[in-house]
């Protein structure tokens, strides 16, 4: 059983497990000013859909260490991943933007006990992820993973 999917990548206890998922998203309202009342507002789609993850690393314990140098070596191709809930919910298409670690209780030989980390996905309208992970451009010039 796992938490989600980032292209190839599984979040599960044995690999990278986290507790916290936040999704913002936006949409463009551009005001224009006239006189005498208020500003018109025009629709013109939506913006930003970032997601965040967040987590804590306990390589004692659950997931692997080498799981963060696995996102990381993602985020390096640049392309984008589809990302699925565990339940088979499928949100779009994802770049990697950023991932955070803050290395905790080490031990002797400096490895650490605690990792807490923090992952921002940032999401690709314009492409459709592939199956091995990567992204290829949405068919005839549409948006890709309409919801």
């Amino acid at each position: 059983m796992h938490l989600m999917a980032l292209g190839q990548f599984i979040f599960s206890m044995p690999t990278l497990a986290f507790d916290e998922f936040r999704r913002t998203c936006s949409w463009r309202h551009p005001a224009n000013s006239r006189v005498g009342v208020l500003p018109a507002r025009q629709s013109l789609g939506p913006g930003e859909d970032t997601i965040t993850i967040g987590g804590l690393l306990v390589p004692l314990i659950a997931g692997r260490l080498s799981s963060l140098r696995e996102l990381r070596d993602m985020a390096d191709t640049g392309k984008a991943y589809a990302l699925v809930s565990g339940t088979g919910e499928v949100f779009g298409a994802y770049v990697i933007e950023s991932l955070d670690e803050s290395r905790t209780v080490h031990m002797a030989n400096g490895a650490p006990r605690r990792i807490e980390f923090g992952l921002t996905l940032q999401r690709k309208a314009d492409v459709q992820a592939e199956p091995g992970g990567g992204a290829v451009p949405a068919p005839d010039g549409e948006a890709a993973w309409e919801m």
